[in-house]
């Protein structure tokens, strides 16, 4: 009973802060007469998002498309790049600086020049989105595989355990924590970074998906609009977390301390 009153607590407690800061955000717009080219009310964007809704969902499904996309490239190819970072630590001293120059790198400033070099459109959203995302993973997981306890290590060498019994058994357990709170923050990652693609691309004429809605709606002044587009952005991102943080608790739930934790609140 105490855990469902805890659970309940964790949705009321958000959803009551965030009701109340729409009601004033609508009492401010209603008493101050601000005109729905600048800042629409709550009442107005949910009209407008029930009104527009099919065509936004359908470029909302374009961007989805790119993002998971590029976080499963994320997770496969970020995760094996650390895997080859923890057998050789010449490969990692002289790639990893490379990996951190990509990282900080403004994906605005590259973005046009992989659209232009990439002829397949998908595929240069694809990379951008990638790039972005790549990171947290190939990071964390990074320090995953080199977390695993000297002690033990000592023991599997001292029995005799292979490179592959030892990653099996030892390092990869110890990795996986690592590795699923670096893609948790890549979930969010990759889908900014589609936007930031199809904003690119969209400048150049190519209606990509919910990005380009958002810059058409701003052309326009169609304020309303352009809100409702992002809020659907927003509750994509926040899905995406819930997933990926759901996934994780399911993992780690009967072995890990920081999801047994969580459980017995």
């Amino acid at each position: 009973m105490g855990r469902l009153r805890s659970r309940l607590g964790r949705i009321a407690a958000p959803l009551a802060v965030g009701a109340a800061l729409l009601a004033l955000w609508e009492i401010i717009v209603c008493a101050e007469g601000i005109p729905p080219y600048i800042l629409p009310g709550p009442l107005l964007i949910a009209q407008t998002l029930w009104t527009d809704g099919p065509s936004l969902m359908g470029s909302l499904l374009v961007t989805l498309r790119i993002t998971l996309a590029a976080l499963a490239a994320a997770a496969i190819l970020g995760g094996g790049i650390a895997l080859l970072f923890s057998l050789s630590r010449i490969l990692a001293l002289s790639l990893f600086p490379y990996a951190v120059i990509l990282q900080v790198t403004p994906i605005v400033a590259i973005a046009p020049l992989i659209i232009i070099w990439v002829r397949e459109p998908f595929l240069a959203l694809l990379v951008c989105a990638w790039i972005v995302a790549f990171f947290p993973v190939v990071a964390n997981t990074t320090v995953g595989l080199n977390s695993a306890d000297r002690n033990l290590l000592a023991l599997f060498r001292l029995y005799g355990a292979s490179t592959g019994k030892t990653l099996r058994y030892l390092k990869l357990p110890t990795a996986l924590p690592y590795f699923l709170a670096g893609l948790r923050i890549s979930g969010g990652l990759a889908l900014i970074g589609a936007v930031v693609a199809e904003f690119v691309a969209g400048t150049g004429g190519t209606e990509t998906g919910l990005a380009f809605r958002i810059l058409e709606a701003g052309y326009r002044l169609a304020i309303p609009r352009l809100f409702a587009a992002l809020f659907l952005l927003s509750m994509t991102g926040i899905v995406i977390y819930l997933v990926l943080d759901f996934v994780s608790r399911l993992l780690l739930r009967h072995w890990h301390e920081s999801a047994i934790a969580e459980e017995d609140e």
